[in-house]
């Protein structure tokens, strides 16, 4: 079953000028429990393609959409209410909350749906155990290193039981150890719940270890190859 879809997708950015053509009319479809690395060159348009799809940014034309919904035909309000219910979100950056602890930031996409502190937390906690992070619930990003913070902000991807995980660059800021840890981690995750993951990357590391290779190059899919399973 589809969990995501783009047709025809295109975003163009103006610069004075100048226009920056990032996408050039792309068509993908991604599967249920599928594992996919978008690959390619800086300015590839790798991080336009996932804002897209995570509905993040509106297309200039094309349309995304997220199960049977088109993000087309959405108000900004439902686009965030699909975002909060269907898609988690990795960025290379972490993006986690400073002033809240591990347990905190996870705890944070339950209780903007209106979760109560207490149900957010169990589940929270949970997950927190699942990356192997128990016992550093309670510390703020600035106590954990950055292979920590990554599995943390994965545990936030996954509190809300996404149908699809989409992570810009996950292993860009990391060491190899640290970069080799995560990729298992999103792979054993995706095993065991399911969920689709689809990921940027300029790291060749990462290319043996999918399902599929989606391959962009000035904006276009150049090849997208289904490669079986990838390693566990």
């Amino acid at each position: 079953m589809k969990v995501a879809e783009a047709k025809a997708l295109a975003k163009s950015y103006h610069f004075g000028d100048t226009e920056v053509h990032a996408l050039r009319g792309v068509d993908i479809s991604i599967e249920e429990h599928e594992f996919i690395a978008v690959w390619g060159p800086s300015g590839s348009g790798k991080t336009t393609l996932c804002n897209l799809l995570g509905l993040l940014d509106d297309p200039t034309s094309g349309e995304v959409t997220i199960g049977q919904r088109s993000a087309n035909r959405l108000s900004d309000a439902e686009k965030s209410e699909l975002r909060n219910a269907s898609i988690g979100f990795v960025f290379q950056n972490f993006n986690l909350v400073p002033v809240l602890t591990a347990v905190e930031n996870v705890m944070l996409p339950l209780q903007i749906r209106g979760a109560s502190a207490e149900a957010a937390r169990e589940k929270a906690l949970a997950l927190l155990s699942e990356v192997e992070l128990a016992d550093r619930a309670a510390h703020r990003p600035q106590k954990l290193s950055g292979g920590q913070q990554q599995r943390v902000a994965i545990a936030r991807a996954l509190v809300t039981d996404p149908v699809l995980v989409i992570a810009d660059e996950p292993t860009a800021n990391l060491d190899t150890r640290n970069a080799n840890l995560i990729i298992d981690l999103m792979r054993r995750i995706n095993h065991s719940r399911g969920a689709a993951f689809i990921f940027s990357t300029h790291d060749d590391r990462l290319l043996d270890r999918v399902d599929r290779k989606v391959h962009l190059q000035d904006g276009e899919i150049i090849e997208d190859v289904r490669v079986g399973k990838g390693g566990s």
